[in-house]
């Protein structure tokens, strides 16, 4: 991949919040709703252009489905070559430093994709009936984050052919035999999935995020 390549975000703040209780892309975190401290780290880590997919003012409509909202912004993108950073708009603590780290290996070009993850640090079990049925084997098990970041050709034809419905954009990748490379995390890249997340959100903003 050509490092001259243009580089894109998509960042999604479109889903229903059904977990939260309602919408919590527009929520404020010490003064700006998520969306914009997630995209304000997309920028300042190298992306050059961020589309946003959500339901207000300013953003492409998303769909009912995280992969047809992925969808709506690529759709949005007006270049056929070059990279793009898929991240959720939930995950307000993103640095700087992840999103070079994503871009960084994408510009090696060997994959197809790169994710940012980190090592599962509990004890994993798999429950059937309320009933633990088995341990899970955890030392190659990876916890994984956005922003996920792909060539732009091969997600556009990971979502044209891919049949499965995906949680996040790798999967989708894969399933078109495209390989993907993992890099460090951050610990601080929390999602904000229920009301009480918002709440260490706000305090991991404030001690460490200034």
């Amino acid at each position: 991949m050509d490092d001259r390549a243009p580089i894109w975000g998509i960042l999604l703040a479109a889903g229903r919040g059904t977990r939260f209780g309602g919408q919590k892309h527009n929520l404020e975190l010490r003064g700006l709703p998520l969306w914009q401290w997630a995209q304000r780290a997309l920028i300042d880590g190298g992306v050059g252009q961020v589309v946003i997919v959500g339901g207000f003012d300013g953003a492409v409509s998303g769909g009912d489905r995280r992969q047809d909202s992925v969808a709506a912004g690529l759709a949005q993108v007006p270049v056929e070559d070059g990279l793009v950073l898929v991240h959720d708009a939930a995950r307000p603590l993103l640095t700087p430093d992840v999103v070079r780290r994503v871009i960084a290996r994408l510009l090696v070009g060997d994959v197809a994709g790169v994710i940012p993850a980190l090592p599962v640090r509990d004890t994993i079990k798999r429950v059937e009936r309320e009933r633990v049925v088995e341990t899970v084997e955890r030392s190659d098990l990876i916890a994984v984050q956005t922003p996920q970041g792909f060539d732009l050709r091969t997600l556009r034809a990971a979502h044209a052919s891919s049949a499965i419905e995906a949680t996040d954009d790798a999967s989708m990748v894969e399933s078109i035999g495209g390989s993907i490379a993992v890099v460090e995390g951050d610990p601080m890249n929390l999602k904000v999935t229920y009301p009480q997340d918002l709440l260490l959100i706000e305090a991991l903003r404030s001690g460490h995020h200034e």
